[in-house]
């Protein structure tokens, strides 16, 4: 082919052979459910159309290319973006390369545009990074077809394997960590609540509050960035709310928080006691070192590879969910509540 002339799509095939994309997929992934007239059919096309997407030569006898592909959407932020990172390096310690597809809206179009990339290649496996709530989430198992995939970060669909970190649990487990110090008046800085785990969290804290005869009135909203609880926290002051504890969504908006406490001149933990959620590195080093939920972004990262490898050598894998569950790690930002 001159490199002027057009290049053959999965789409092309699909189209010259009267199938679906999703079947031409299949063949390409040598897929058992494919009649065999409608097999040959595809094949003949490919041939016709000399199509040949990466690895097909080889991918047409071995129906494998060792390779698992990631769609992401908020890389740049820290969960995310440990999960990216984790899954990768789990993935090459497996023995499979990695292709990453970053989204940047998390929009119908911009995902269904990823997935039919990845169907012009061979890939073995898919595992999606969706923490935004959309209502088409339910459309990805059909958009993918047959190929084996997992999802995490994101409300759970029937019939779809997913691992998730117990996101609700941590929450309740911060909140009742106050309580347990003597703090009644607890106060909360959200993650955007158009984010699955932030709207967890939040959720997690009204229902541990209510649960304890405590009301869950004193709450605003960040963006996960410091800028934002540091915002966050200057909002709650201006609205008159009086707090002893604070649970905050991450623990970068709680640096932000922290930095505000302290311009008003509020020690902490002796006037405000603050429990942050991630664990990050940096956490054990703020002043004081942060009380947090830590989340194993490393185990999360070999379940889920353990989980699709599974999927990718046995199809009649059961599918479920897996759940990990986030743990307390106090330090300096806590303490009892001071007794007038």
């Amino acid at each position: 082919m001159k490199s002027s002339e057009r290049k053959i799509t999965l789409n092309d095939v699909a189209d010259y052979s009267g199938v679906s994309y999703q079947t031409v997929s299949r063949v390409i992934n040598n897929h058992p459910s494919v009649a065999e007239d409608t097999r040959e059919r595809v094949l003949e096309a490919i041939r016709k159309l000399n199509y040949r997407p990466n690895r097909a030569a080889r991918s047409l006898v071995t129906s494998r290319s060792d390779t698992i592909a990631i769609i992401s959407f908020g890389t740049t932020f820290y969960g995310p973006g440990q999960m990216v990172s984790n899954i990768t390096q789990h993935a090459k310690n497996s023995g499979y390369r990695v292709s990453l597809s970053t989204v940047q809206q998390l929009a119908h179009k911009d995902v269904k545009a990823a997935i039919d990339d990845l169907h012009e290649h061979l890939i073995d496996g898919i595992i999606m990074i969706a923490p935004i709530i959309s209502d088409f989430m339910h459309e990805i198992r059909e958009l993918i077809g047959d190929i084996p995939f997992i999802q995490i970060d994101t409300k759970p669909q029937p019939g779809v394997a997913s691992v998730v970190i117990e996101q609700a649990h941590g929450s309740r487990v911060a909140v009742e960590h106050l309580i347990e110090l003597g703090h009644r008046n607890i106060a909360e800085i959200s993650g955007p609540l158009n984010w699955y785990d932030a709207l967890m969290r939040h959720q997690s804290w009204v229902d541990t509050m209510k649960q304890h005869d405590l009301s869950p009135h004193m709450t605003a909203e960040g963006n996960w960035s410091a800028q934002s609880g540091y915002d966050a926290l200057h909002s709650l002051v201006k609205a008159g709310a009086a707090f002893t504890g604070l649970v905050v969504a991450n623990d970068q908006m709680a640096l932000g928080a922290i930095a505000a406490l302290n311009e008003l001149g509020l020690s902490i933990p002796d006037d405000v006691s603050v429990v942050g959620f991630d664990d990050m590195p940096e956490s054990g080093y703020f002043l004081p070192a942060l009380t947090t939920i830590h989340q194993d972004f490393a185990a999360l990262g070999e379940q889920c590879v353990e989980y699709l490898v599974s999927l990718i050598n046995n199809p009649d894998t059961p599918v479920h969910q897996r759940v990990l569950y986030p743990e307390l790690v106090v330090r300096n930002s806590t303490a009892p509540l001071m007794k007038e």
